[in-house]
């Protein structure tokens, strides 16, 4: 048993991933500003810090202890990263280089989260770690640029760095509420709540769904095999769905009809974007088992987290960030 540093554990990946780590006997430390994530996420044996990654002197108290860092804490809403570059920037890129800046110190392992944003609309179709990349957002840009630096925290830093490339991950535990919010989730509220979709263009649009249990597994696996050399990895199933046999496949689970409306183009939307997970699997030893529909059925009929009460709570000097919580209360 180890005990784990998760950044960004209070939203849906990152809390997925603190559930599966205590479940197996681990301890758990969370890193979440709560812009995105709740406390209420987290499970109630996790110790929960407050406060951001732009937080230098946080992240490496953070950090200290641990056995490994799964960095997931980003800003994941490409029209946010769009519209507040600078701002954005600072959480995406700056918090990555902070976390592998307070790795140094103990050489911890981390597993980061990159993105297939990073490949842009690439025609080379399934994408492959080794497609050129050429990223057309601002979030794809500063993914890209986190990769970079996880290749000098390995080569020159001592820091084992592991990227994981997440294609369109869904699961309960998605707000359909929230813009950060898949694609996924949003149906799934439409069309139990009896409304039209809205899908935009044609539909055929051409996308990689991969169930939270799968890049859980993922993230677990990469933190039991520590890089020694810089590297990164698709992690999909490889298998691609339009949004219109989305639409078709999620009603069919909820048995029901959907009642599909068409939007216009939205700029910039890649025409399709199927991953290669040979790679990672060749790595890892672990295959995605999850398929859409089961996934789906998955989906909406598991129960949500719990709400735990905090404990124990602290505030941190500057009255902005935080508070932590031991052992009590709790991305994409």
């Amino acid at each position: 048993m180890g005990k784990f540093l998760i950044t960004g554990g209070c939203g849906f990946i990152g809390s997925t991933l603190a559930r599966a780590l205590v479940g197996r006997g681990e301890g758990v430390r969370i890193l979440d500003d709560l812009s995105t994530g709740r406390l209420d996420r987290a499970p109630s044996e996790a110790e929960v810090i407050v406060g951001s990654v732009t937080d230098v002197a946080l992240v490496e108290q953070a950090m200290d202890g641990v056995d490994g860092c799964f960095h997931l804490a980003a800003v994941a809403s490409v029209p946010r990263c769009q519209e507040d570059w600078t701002g954005t920037s600072a959480v995406n890129l700056g918090g990555t280089v902070a976390v592998f800046s307070a790795a140094r110190r103990a050489s911890t392992p981390v597993v980061y989260a990159s993105s297939a944003a990073v490949y842009g609309a690439n025609p080379e179709v399934p994408l492959r770690e080794g497609t050129r990349v050429r990223p057309l957002s601002a979030y794809g840009a500063d993914k890209l640029a986190c990769e970079l630096h996880a290749r000098v925290a390995t080569l020159t830093q001592g820091v084992p760095a592991t990227g994981l490339r997440f294609f369109n991950v869904y699961g309960a535990g998605q707000d359909p509420s929230s813009p950060y919010s898949g694609v996924i989730s949003i149906f799934c509220d439409r069309l139990r709540a009896g409304s039209p979709l809205t899908v935009y263009g044609d539909g055929l649009q051409v996308r990689d769904f991969v169930h939270v249990d799968d890049v859980v597994a993922f993230l677990i696996a990469a933190m039991e095999h520590p890089a020694t050399r810089p590297e990164v990895f698709n992690i999909c199933r490889g298998v691609g769905t339009s949004i219109l046999g989305l639409a078709s496949t999620v009603a069919d689970v909820l048995g029901v009809t959907a009642d599909i409306r068409h939007g216009p183009p939205r700029n910039g939307d890649i025409p399709a974007s199927i991953g290669d997970p040979r790679s990672a699997a060749r790595r890892f030893g672990w295959v995605p088992r999850t398929g859409l529909h089961d996934g789906l059925a998955k989906m909406l009929t598991e129960q949500k987290p719990r709400h735990h009460q905090g404990a124990g709570v602290r505030t941190f000097p500057k009255g902005n960030e935080g508070v932590s919580r031991s052992s009590a209360s709790g991305a994409p």
